[in-house]
């Protein structure tokens, strides 16, 4: 009876290790076809901000995963964005900050254009790299609003706002804009300009006043750029990846986690036919429908 005892407990022991085995083997298969990688890994992961910035909840997420994945030693953020929405573009700009305190280097490598928003997303990385030609600076912010009201009087039309607050119909497109409402608008532009002058400071180690006396909303070639000391390196994604690698103290040709690729008729409208950029987004009665642009 005893030795039936024995049989059955080594019987479920074995079970049990096979078991412990076929899940282990599971975890690592699916964390090889995920890209996520192994705790201790010796990774760079590489992350896209692609056209123009209106939402940042799927980049920012996926910087947060590689913040968490043990595997991730570097990440490199590669950049081809005219700008965008100032909030977005600011909670990127705090994810990258996040990751990098969480002790990983982040590497922005400049693609074609990375100009305003785009460039203000770059600030908060530990290294720029960009091409020689690359696009970039456009260091301001831009609120377009349209005024019809010369439009709306010769076909007939009488637009008639109700409102409970002196301002709630600011930037309203069927009349002129009145001095002290350009002036509010003024206000509201020079303070996220003002944000953004203090990122690109902080981020660069510049005294403030020599990021002025280029934050006027030119653009520069990376090659200017570099001059200017706005880019840290000439190069392209390659030498950022070999950049990232360096700061993580990983062998120059690291492995790496590619980024998710993302598709939607959203976005191909967006990026490639230009729909829903801003010069394509109508005047509206508030700002919710008139927002600060961070834009080449």
């Amino acid at each position: 009876m005893a030795s039936r005892g024995r049989t059955i407990r080594l019987a479920l022991g074995i079970i049990a290790g096979v078991a412990a085995l076929f899940l282990l083997a599971v975890w690592i298969l699916l964390a090889v076809l995920e890209g996520t990688g192994l705790p201790g890994g010796q990774k760079v992961a590489i992350v896209e901000l692609d056209g123009i910035i209106l939402e940042s909840e799927p980049l920012v997420r996926e910087l947060r995963e590689h913040q968490e994945n043990h595997a991730v030693r570097a990440v490199v953020i590669r950049i081809n964005s005219p700008g965008g929405v100032v909030g977005p573009t600011q909670e990127i700009y705090a994810a990258i900050q996040r990751l990098r305190k969480a002790g990983k280097p982040v590497v922005a490598s400049l693609g074609s254009v990375a100009a305003s928003g785009g460039y203000y997303v770059a600030t908060a990385a530990d290294r720029i790299y960009a091409n020689p030609g690359t696009l970039t600076g456009s260091i301001g912010v831009v609120m377009q609003l349209a005024n019809v009201e010369g439009l709306l009087k010769k076909v007939g039309v009488d637009y008639v706002v109700v409102k409970s607050g002196q301002f709630k119909d600011l930037g309203n497109f069927a009349r002129a804009m009145s001095r002290e409402e350009r002036k509010i608008l003024q206000a509201l532009l020079d303070d996220v300009y003002n944000q953004f002058v203090d990122a690109v400071a902080d981020g660069r180690g510049l005294p403030r006043r020599a990021v002025l006396s280029f934050a006027d909303g030119k653009i520069f070639s990376g090659h200017q750029a570099k001059e200017l000391r706005m880019v840290d390196t000439l190069g392209g994604l390659e030498e950022a990846i070999e950049g990232a690698a360096a700061l993580a103290g990983l062998p120059e040709r690291p492995k790496l986690i590619f980024p998710r690729r993302r598709f939607s008729l959203l976005d191909l409208l967006r990026n490639q036919l230009g729909w829903m950029g801003p010069a394509s987004l109508p005047g509206g009665l508030s700002l919710l429908k008139a927002p600060l642009y961070l834009m080449e």
